[in-house]
């Protein structure tokens, strides 16, 4: 369903990892047809991470939603499952290969969070992700000259030791670890 006035798309889908690169090009289709282009890799980045957990440990079944409004400058992101367990971020290991999605999430997003969720008398719960639009829609899609530098950091409240790095209107992603360098387009 897609709700042009509200700015309010959503998919139902069951969260098999072919469905799951169909849902990042669907959210990338719809950021471009909003003209919101500087926030697609940010965007399909989260909803593969929030989709890719439903996958992993989503339980009795892998049906989700996945659901994106545009309201006052803000794009939020949201997948709501069956599973009333909310997520937990854990700390990864340098070797090892799970473990870093929510904390890429909290890296790359505005805010997030995730929160109980009733459906038609079904428990389960809502995880989101809030990107700034207003200043994405500034600046240029695809940025011709870039510099690098690290990113400032600041606390992102929920998530201990991870930042949300912000320079020149852009949300830049920081690592749990620290800051990486970041590509900002010159202006």
């Amino acid at each position: 369903m897609i709700s042009h006035r509200s700015r309010h798309c959503a998919v139902e889908l069951d969260a098999r990892p072919a469905r799951i690169g169909q849902i990042r090009r669907i959210v990338s289709a719809q950021l471009r047809y909003w003209q919101l282009d500087p926030l697609i890799d940010q965007a399909a980045l989260g909803v593969t991470e929030l989709l890719s957990n439903v996958h992993r440990h989503a339980q009795p079944d892998k049906l989700c939603t996945v659901e994106m409004r545009l309201l006052r400058g803000r794009l939020t992101v949201s997948v709501h499952d069956h599973d009333p367990r909310l997520p937990v971020v854990r700390t990864a290991g340098p070797l090892e290969t799970c473990g870093r999605g929510l904390a890429m999430v909290a890296a790359v997003s505005e805010s997030w969070g995730a929160r109980p969720h009733e459906h038609a008398g079904t428990a389960g719960k809502v995880v989101w992700f809030t990107l700034q639009a207003a200043t994405a829609a500034l600046l240029p899609p695809h940025p011709t000259a870039v510099r690098i530098r690290p990113a400032p950091v600041r606390s992102a409240g929920p998530v201990p030791g991870v930042g949300v790095g912000v320079g020149l209107g852009v949300e830049v992603a920081a690592a749990a670890a620290g800051a990486l360098p970041v590509a900002v387009p010159v202006l």
